[in-house]
């Protein structure tokens, strides 16, 4: 069974690279643009892997993170945290974050750090 990844970026274009990678990888990937849509379907599906920008347009990901973490049917699922601000790499153990993604990411770092995730768990 293939596993899904749950990727929350408001960045249009950055969604489909990540989606375009983790396809091609054998993966299936839900994107979501904004904190709303992800609780919106959150109900529906559990993956295998969150993937969350920090900067969203209604909420941020390390809140979500923190919420992740605190729900007891989806607390253990690996969580990646991505962004631009460069205090973001100390910023994002405060949620308990398994890694960090620095962007711009370089496409074998992206997806080193995913595989390594989901064979983990």
């Amino acid at each position: 069974m293939m596993k899904q990844i749950h990727v929350v970026e408001d960045d249009q274009d950055i969604r489909q690279i990540i989606e375009f990678l983790l396809e091609d990888e054998g993966y299936q990937v839900k994107l979501f643009p904004n904190v709303t849509s992800f609780h919106a379907a959150m109900a529906k599906t559990i993956p295998d892997l969150f993937l969350l920008d920090v900067m969203l347009p209604d909420g941020n990901g390390i809140e979500l993170c923190k919420e992740i973490r605190t729900t007891q049917m989806i607390k253990d699922i690996p969580i990646i945290v991505m962004s631009a601000n460069a205090q973001a790499g100390t910023i994002f153990r405060q949620c308990s974050a398994d890694d960090f993604i620095s962007k711009p990411f370089d496409i074998n770092d992206i997806l080193s750090k995913i595989n390594k995730q989901i064979e983990l768990h």
